[in-house]
């Protein structure tokens, strides 16, 4: 089994002496049921599963009163053989969403305490409008993501010694044995093209095989596509499924500003907004906005129009590319896309570390790929895909414009200096 950060948080969860009802939220197929099933089985003496999608007639248990009292006294004439014995059972309500008065009833639950109950929530489908009441102070929430680095490292049987010398190296600013760095980077390159989706992984892991993982990735895309149809409401279905597409070729660009124009020459905020943020709801897209100003706090200072879209996951993003671009990531060699991955990776990094993304830009003198808040301090930082990191831009923020620290990621080893960290790419983690 793939060794999940989320494991550790569910057992944190489950040792709290008052349990609320807990939510996992996360994009589809990244894992959420695989590792909540794991979960319950190891810590449970009896477990209650329920796929709202898959078997829609439990619906039925939701529909009169949401007591828990009723709820479990109808489940239990629809699962004759489950057993609810307080203390000692755990409900898994799976693809909740799909049941919008199950949402409601997750207050009940807590109130009564007497069951430990898990739902998953795949972001796709929810109407807001058909939760009679939202359970708001009564759930407690997680949220997944596909394989951070990390979790992509252990799966490689990388050592956890292993990346805790490398995070000393990153806070030391020594430089890292060259047969490390070399074979660190060389994993770093395969988890932009295998990235981290739980069956592509696991596939990789297991096979070695770059045709198989292009297979399974592209029948995600092809999934991700099924979904926008099923779940987006109207016009939104084809709206949303032309911006998810245009992802490549927006990034493709030296400028990355997303553009409505690239998804349609007629298009417009007006036209595409509500579809880019369906994406972003679904778990499918980041957004890094840009700022007016480098100033504390961030957020303070967005320009709500001006954004870059970066896809959550980078090898989904590979796939969507040509055939052959496998084989060129690995190699180093990627023409116009090589920024944009190497970018996108790293911004995938920070969103799974929970950062929210933002960029700067001046005309077209300065342009800076991310701007971050470290230690307190505004950090820039920019994504070099060679070794080449001489930075015109980086050093105007420094001089000019409020920057405290600069950080270069790029294949070079470690170097400091008083005010940029150069650091290999595969240290993003560490940020």
């Amino acid at each position: 089994m793939l060794r999940r950060k989320i494991y550790d948080e569910l057992l944190r969860w489950k040792a709290l002496p008052e349990r609320r009802a807990l939510i996992v939220s996360g994009a589809r197929q990244v894992g959420k049921t695989f590792i909540i099933n794991a979960f319950v089985r190891d810590n449970y003496a009896h477990v209650v599963f329920i796929n709202f999608e898959e078997m829609p007639r439990f619906k039925q248990a939701f529909e009169g009163n949401l007591d828990t009292g009723s709820i479990i006294s109808q489940l239990s004439v629809l699962l004759p053989d489950a057993v609810f014995q307080p203390g000692a059972t755990a409900l898994v309500l799976d693809e909740i969403q799909s049941c919008p008065q199950a949402i409601t009833a997750l207050k009940f639950f807590t109130l009564d305490g007497r069951f430990d109950v898990i739902a998953t929530d795949s972001l796709l489908g929810m109407s807001y409008k058909e939760v009679s009441s939202f359970p708001v102070g009564y759930t407690d929430r997680l949220e997944l993501f596909s394989l951070d680095f990390e979790e992509f490292l252990w799966a490689n049987k990388v050592s956890t010694k292993t990346i805790e010398d490398l995070r000393e190296h990153f806070e030391t600013g020594r430089a890292v044995p060259e047969a490390i760095h070399s074979r660190m980077l060389e994993i770093f390159r395969t988890y932009i093209v295998v990235g981290g989706m739980p069956a592509v992984v696991d596939s990789y892991v297991r096979t070695q095989h770059f045709g198989e993982v292009l297979r399974l990735q592209r029948n995600i895309v092809r999934d991700y596509t099924d979904d926008i149809a099923k779940y987006a409401e109207g016009s939104e279905k084809t709206k949303a499924r032309a911006c998810f597409l245009s992802i490549p070729q927006q990034l493709a660009r030296d400028y990355k500003k997303f553009r409505y124009s690239t998804v349609d020459k007629n298009g417009s905020s007006r036209k595409y907004a509500g579809s880019l943020m369906w994406l972003y709801d679904a778990g499918v897209i980041n957004f890094c906005h840009n700022l007016g100003r480098i100033e504390l706090p961030l957020e303070g200072n967005v320009v709500s129009d001006a954004f870059k879209v970066y896809m959550r996951d980078t090898g989904l993003l590979v796939s969507m590319l040509e055939n052959g671009a496998q084989a060129d990531v690995l190699a180093g060699n990627l023409g116009i896309y090589k920024g944009a991955l190497y970018e996108n990776i790293v911004a995938d990094i920070f969103g799974k570390a929970g950062k929210r993304l933002y960029y700067y830009e001046y005309r077209s003198f300065i342009e800076m790929d991310f701007i971050i808040q470290q230690s307190s301090e505004t950090t820039a930082v920019e994504v070099k895909s060679a070794e080449h990191t001489k930075s015109k831009s980086l050093n105007a923020l420094l001089n000019n414009y409020g920057v405290k620290r600069g950080i270069k990621l790029s294949t070079k080893n470690v170097g400091l200096t008083e005010r940029v960290g150069s650091y290999p790419l595969y240290m993003a983690m560490f940020l």
